[in-house]
């Protein structure tokens, strides 16, 4: 990536160098500490990013013949804070991914800026993913180490910990050491997957025959009830499991379906779907799903169809506001939907509609919504008017379904 408006100097052979002891974004390696005091970072780092550190910071901007100007800017996009060393911190993989973005910038491809959020956005997923991973195993090494130290009458086996052990973290990273070369195929494999699927729904939105000149989706929010009380009851722990079962339960509900998951919040997850009868049938399943765990509070969802705005893998504007205060509103283990979503599902089969009193939502205005029920064999769909009074119905929830978690 060359630097605009610098023309640069050259230094030892690198177009662009720039003068020696310019500090540049370099990453920083925590260490993992073994049982006994021992440092194995080293160890652990060099496993893990498959190469040896054997690169100083000018050797990769040398390599991949860029500034260290737009070096300092490349790993800054990657999320590393600045370190003023020359040591050698640097693989080969480090100078092939900085010339790769280079490489884009120069054949006209991206401009800098563009390529810079395009890395800016391969890290922010890539520490998520690796920060979400290093839990999951974490976990179940903790786990399996306090069954065992349970099994042998140990009496603080049980300790309830915001963090794990020394041992643990020392197993995570040795077992992580041995799975990366296994898990990066299908890190691949699932970007190009999820890749091919964005293309092809903004291909699909793209289609003025399809929806003019707006996205339209419906877009559902579920949460735990009374998830702040759960908070001051449960072990760090134990609360974490619980939202790990969740977003787990729901995830499998909301792709069962078509549903894009768009992301998860503690106690909330939100999901979009195209149709109104996906939508409607995952967020009937969400109850049902929550309804008959044992572990697990009910749920309660809100829901509405319109046009949104996507924006960095998010999803926003009024629709979404409307299902998320629709949420905030309906009871437990109910699912309300707003006058538009309820007109498409009144023309299907398989859903029974109540219409429920007009409120004033907070900034949202007024919305009279409807409360979403499975239609039984004897009832038949129907939107009735408005009740004279507030309606504080009770869900019918089918035959448990029998899932996986």
């Amino acid at each position: 990536m060359t630097e605009p408006g610098s023309t640069g100097g050259s230094t030892g052979g690198s177009p662009g160098a720039e003068p020696v002891g310019e500090p540049v974004i370099e990453p920083v390696i925590e260490p993992v500490i073994e049982p006994g005091g021992a440092r194995a970072s080293e160890d652990f780092t060099e496993q893990l990013l498959g190469r040896p550190l054997e690169l100083r910071r000018r050797d990769v901007s040398r390599a991949a013949e860029v500034s260290l100007l737009s070096a300092r800017k490349f790993w800054h996009a990657l999320g590393f804070p600045v370190v003023d060393t020359d040591d050698e911190l640097f693989t080969e993989a480090d100078q092939k991914a900085l010339a790769a973005v280079a490489g884009i910038v120069r054949d006209g491809l991206l401009d800098e800026t563009t390529a810079l959020a395009m890395t800016r956005a391969f890290a922010r997923s890539a520490d998520r993913l690796a920060g979400w991973q290093s839990q999951l195993i974490a976990e179940a090494v903790e786990t399996h180490m306090t069954a065992a130290l349970a099994d042998e009458g140990d009496d603080d086996a049980h300790e309830s910990r915001s963090v794990p052990g020394i041992e643990t973290a020392a197993e995570t990273a040795r077992r992580l050491a041995v799975l990366t070369d296994r898990l990066e195929p299908l890190l691949v494999y699932a970007w190009r997957r999820h890749l091919s699927a964005t293309v092809a729904r903004m291909l699909a939105d793209a289609d003025p025959e399809s929806y003019g000149l707006t996205k339209m989706r419906s877009v559902g929010f579920a949460d735990l009830v009374n998830f702040t009380a759960l908070v001051r009851r449960m072990s760090e722990r134990d609360l974490a499991r619980l939202v790990s079962r969740f977003e787990a339960l729901s995830a499998d509900v909301i792709t069962a379906h078509g549903g894009r998951l768009i992301k998860t919040v503690g106690d909330e997850v939100l999901f979009t779907t195209v149709g109104a009868a996906p939508a409607a049938a995952i967020a009937l399943d969400l109850v049902e799903t929550m309804t008959h765990d044992d572990v697990l509070p009910d749920v309660r969802c809100g829901m509405a169809r319109g046009p949104i705005i996507s924006r960095l893998g998010d999803v926003f504007g009024t629709t979404v506001n409307r299902a998320s205060r629709l949420t905030a509103v309906a009871g437990a283990g109910t699912v309300l939907v707003d006058a538009t979503m309820a007109r498409e599902l009144a023309s299907l089969s398989g859903f029974e509609l109540t219409g429920q009193r007009r409120r004033i939502l907070r900034g949202v205005g007024p919305v009279t919504p409807s409360l979403l029920r499975r239609a039984t064999s004897a009832a038949r769909r129907s939107v009735t008017a408005q009740p004279t009074r507030p309606a504080t119905p009770t869900p019918t929830h089918p035959a448990p379904r029998h899932r996986d978690a």
